[in-house]
């Protein structure tokens, strides 16, 4: 049998651990209409978890290989439509999404997966990258959508896409001094960033500086990195499910936005700190999953795709469990898997078949081979894409 068609370990355990925290995110959102009086969020959220089901099951049968054709146009359609968002009225302050009836579309959630695709079919056999010149397309091609979602405003997708940059060229190759370099450009423009952000972005921000343990419960802005904190500490070690509410005043269960950017709090007061480290565990398992199908095969579009899914999922744990326990401003981003919303929940459904379509795909030669920069593998690959 072909090496490409044999299935490895990554393949089954990317599904499973992706139904585990799924399953635990459902726990979570049904503890918050629990809390706050039943939404009808848990009984979407089934139904956002059946489209993405289908739609991962679906791109499983298209080559992966195809999309390359189609990922500069993809960026070029969500850029589009960043800016179209601004021509809709404004949710509780934001302009993030496009009304269709029933439905709300959010292009950014779009963007991360166009991007990604982009971004690869650009880095693939090529040699500009290598150079400081060569590095100015791939930050432009980051900077527009960047900027066009800090200004939703949305500070939390728009700073994920750095990261996922930086990913995506060290796989490609970059050289380490040109990247460490681009580290400090961005350092120094950080000044810039800042004056870009509105006045409620900076002030969560400063937020993270003033917060203070203990006493009454904070005002503004650390109101609710207060309330998340204060509701991990409820979980205990086992959580509620098991010890109970220790706390009789439903004030202190009171969660703004519970359900969606702090679903990893109400996961921690229903299974306390085992449930938190359990989630913590999936998402390591799960990085290690991925690394491992971009480790294995040898095309280049398909290693930087995978890479830059690893990247982009695992940042966004990151900051999203960093803002609960106060190292992170509260930025609006949601924990993949787990928060409750439609775009989110089935953008990740597309990653994760993705990742597995890259490791599954037969004909595949899954042996590692690092990147080779030759002229004439670059043309050969022009050829046949």
């Amino acid at each position: 049998m072909h090496q490409g068609r044999s299935i490895h370990w990554p393949i089954l355990l990317i599904p499973v651990v992706a139904l585990a925290l799924t399953g635990l995110g459902f726990t979570g959102i049904q503890r918050g209409d629990e809390l706050v009086g039943s939404s009808g969020l848990a009984t979407r959220q089934v139904f956002w978890m059946g489209i993405a089901l289908i739609g991962g099951t679906v791109s499983l049968t298209v080559p992966y290989r195809l999309l390359k054709d189609w990922a500069y146009p993809a960026l070029i359609v969500s850029v589009v439509l960043l800016v179209a968002v601004y021509f809709f009225p404004p949710r509780n302050g934001s302009r993030r999404w496009i009304s269709l009836g029933a439905f709300n579309l959010q292009p950014s959630e779009l963007t991360k997966l166009a991007y990604i695709l982009a971004m690869s079919r650009y880095l693939m056999f090529q040699k500009h990258h290598r150079t400081i010149r060569g590095l100015i397309l791939p930050f432009a091609m980051t900077a527009i959508p960047v900027l066009l979602i800090l200004r939703e405003p949305d500070l939390g997708t728009s700073i994920v896409f750095i990261p996922v940059l930086m990913v995506q060229l060290f796989v490609a190759g970059a050289r380490g001094r040109h990247l460490l370099a681009a580290i400090l450009i961005g350092v120094l423009l950080a000044p810039v960033l800042w004056s870009a952000m509105s006045l409620e972005q900076k002030s969560r921000v400063t937020s993270v500086f003033l917060q203070s343990d203990g006493g009454s419960p904070q005002t503004g802005d650390g109101y609710h990195l207060w309330q998340a904190k204060q509701m991990l500490a409820l979980g205990g070690p086992w959580g509620s499910y098991y010890d109970g509410m220790p706390v009789d005043d439903p004030t202190a269960y009171r969660l703004p936005a519970g359900r969606t950017d702090f679903v990893f709090c109400l996961i921690g007061e229903q299974w306390g700190l085992m449930g938190t480290l359990g989630v913590l565990a999936l998402f390591a398992l799960f990085s290690l999953a991925g690394l491992q199908v971009a480790a294995r095969t040898r095309d280049p579009f398909g290693r930087l795709v995978a890479s830059g899914i690893v990247a982009m999922i695992m940042t966004q744990v990151l900051v999203n469990t960093a803002m609960t326990v106060g190292l992170a401003p509260i930025t609006g981003l949601t924990l993949p898997m787990l928060s409750y919303g439609g775009s989110s929940l089935v953008v990740t459904g597309l990653f994760l078949a993705l990742l597995i379509n890259i490791g599954l795909r037969p004909g595949y030669d899954l042996t590692g081979q690092p990147f080779q920069f030759d002229d004439a593998l670059a043309s050969s690959s022009s050829h046949s894409s």
